[in-house]
């Protein structure tokens, strides 16, 4: 079921600065996005630069044919990145002044090729029929003006995100917030995708915890993993030698689709 809001009942956007650093905010002191001012397709924030460990499952000449969705816009940094890698790209964001807010402070164009931006909510974006199979990786980052939990976190919810991916797809998920239950997040995410699908990684210094839930993925063999870890690293700089040390990889191949499971 949907939980749209009017936009009148939604909140704000405040824009703040500090050592270069351009923030969002959604009429609280927590920040929802960062962008360097000066670099606006560096990847700011550290758990935003874990949720694209998706990377390391792409063959890097195929990055450019690989179709992103993003659910919550932030201020734009995984969109931003993902259409400088020339990404087919679709951001679904429910509050229209932070797509308004990104446009005009955060670099987010108002025409690109490649790029859909839908101002809907993301239960039903994930619910349609006709998006199954659209997406090669998912970017779940989605709390309100509190940040104190995911507004979308149901096991029905998260099967609609695997339902959303291709075979080969992967999904990162932001979980924070001061009501986050994380165990009971990894365990409904698990249920949809299977134990052996889903990692983690540890938290970050301000507490975010992204996880990465993958969908009938050929691994790498090591090797393979470290080169495109140090390509990566090399011409993204992001920190993705980083990655694989954290996450500690179980090498083996994904589980045959789930059934369909009953509601949480």
């Amino acid at each position: 079921m949907s939980t749209a809001r009017r936009p009148v009942d939604l909140p704000e956007v405040t824009i703040s600065e500090s050592r270069g650093i351009r923030y969002l905010h959604l009429d609280t002191p927590w920040i929802q996005g960062a962008m360097r001012i000066d670099d606006p397709l560096e990847v700011e924030l550290e758990y935003v630069q874990r949720m694209m460990a998706w990377m390391l499952f792409r063959e890097p000449a195929r990055l450019a044919d690989t179709r992103a969705v993003q659910l919550g816009l932030g201020a734009g940094a995984i969109t931003r990145f993902c259409l400088a890698l020339g990404m087919q790209t679709t951001v679904v964001e429910l509050n229209p002044r932070v797509v308004a807010a990104c446009r005009s402070w955060f670099r987010l164009p108002s025409d690109a090729p490649g790029l859909e931006v839908l101002t809907m909510d993301a239960a039903d974006f994930v619910a349609a029929q006709e998006r199954r199979g659209s997406a090669d990786v998912l970017s779940v980052d989605l709390y309100d003006h509190e940040a104190a939990s995911p507004v979308l976190d149901s096991q029905a919810f998260y099967r609609g995100c695997r339902d959303l991916l291709a075979d080969g797809g992967v999904m990162t998920v932001n979980l924070f917030g001061r009501d986050a239950s994380f165990d009971r997040s990894h365990a409904r995410i698990a249920a949809v995708f299977g134990e052996t699908a889903v990692h983690l990684f540890k938290p970050t210094r301000e507490g975010n915890v992204v996880v990465l839930a993958m969908k009938q993925v050929t691994f790498p063999d090591p090797d393979e993993l470290a080169r495109r870890a140090e390509n990566i690293q090399t011409r993204w700089k992001l920190p993705a030698r980083k990655w694989l040390r954290m996450l500690r990889l179980k090498l083996e191949p994904d589980p045959a689709p789930l059934p369909d499971l009953p509601p949480a």
